[in-house]
């Protein structure tokens, strides 16, 4: 068996340019939000950290289609299931615990003065 038949089967990994806009397209989505945030060009705080928050998906996103070759082509699709599975329970898991955290703290009952000096 020769070495170019045993890679008959193999995924078709990127070309160097591929590699290249992937790298590329990282560098500007680190560069960005750190430049945001160092020098506040945006004054609410709440706007700021929503957009890192979607730069850093759009990076996942690149670093899934230019580093890991995860695509509807790549071993008929499982990868692209595999990592759409993985992502929805990766939501629920949040979302849960942070729905679970704000009702926890709706109907957690305030401490006042009073109950303070009940305490040993």
């Amino acid at each position: 068996m020769s070495a170019d038949a045993s890679h008959a089967n193999a995924n078709a990994h990127g070309s160097r340019r591929s590699y290249l806009l992937g790298f590329l397209l990282s560098v500007v989505l680190t560069a960005v939000p750190f430049w945001l945030v160092m020098t506040g060009a945006i004054a609410d705080a709440a706007t700021t950290a929503a957009l890192v928050v979607v730069l850093a998906i759009v990076q996942i996103l690149v670093h899934t289609v230019f580093f890991l070759h995860v695509n509807p082509r790549a071993e008929g699709g499982w990868t692209l299931m595999a990592y759409a599975f993985t992502a929805v329970l990766v939501v629920i898991c949040i979302g849960g615990s942070l729905w679970i955290m704000h009702h926890l703290n709706l109907n957690m009952m305030p401490i006042t003065g009073t109950e303070m000096s009940n305490q040993p």
